[in-house]
């Protein structure tokens, strides 16, 4: 799950400079899925550097995750994004929706096998 976290926050982070580059964008706003991406990037890294914290770093990601699929969603309704603006939040929701759903899964999967074990 951390290479995932990188892996998506990586991603998070070239969206958000090429949208701002291509789009000649002048507002921050244009960098939100970077800022977003650089917290996963720094979660995923962290987890792997720490295993011992890395559950409780993929339970901040999970809700970071859900804060942005929520965030972007809620922008998109909101202001009827158009263009590259649409294209950042449509992307963002994507990847971290995939991160929220694999985040899941893994606690779904790390429940029933303590649950087994018991």
């Amino acid at each position: 799950m951390a290479n995932k976290a990188a892996t998506g926050g990586g991603v998070l982070i070239a969206l958000g400079v090429i949208v701002t580059l291509v789009s000649d964008s002048q507002s921050v706003t244009s960098l939100i899925p970077a800022f977003i991406g650089a917290v996963f990037l720094i979660l995923g890294l962290l987890a792997q550097a720490k295993p011992d914290l890395s559950h409780h770093l993929m339970h901040a990601l999970a809700a970071i995750a859900l804060l942005a699929v929520l965030g972007s969603l809620g922008s998109l309704i909101g202001r009827g994004s158009t263009g590259w603006a649409l294209f950042a939040q449509l992307a963002t929701i994507v990847v971290a929706g995939f991160l929220l759903q694999q985040s899941v899964m893994a606690f779904k999967s790390r429940s029933k096998l303590t649950t087994e074990e018991s």
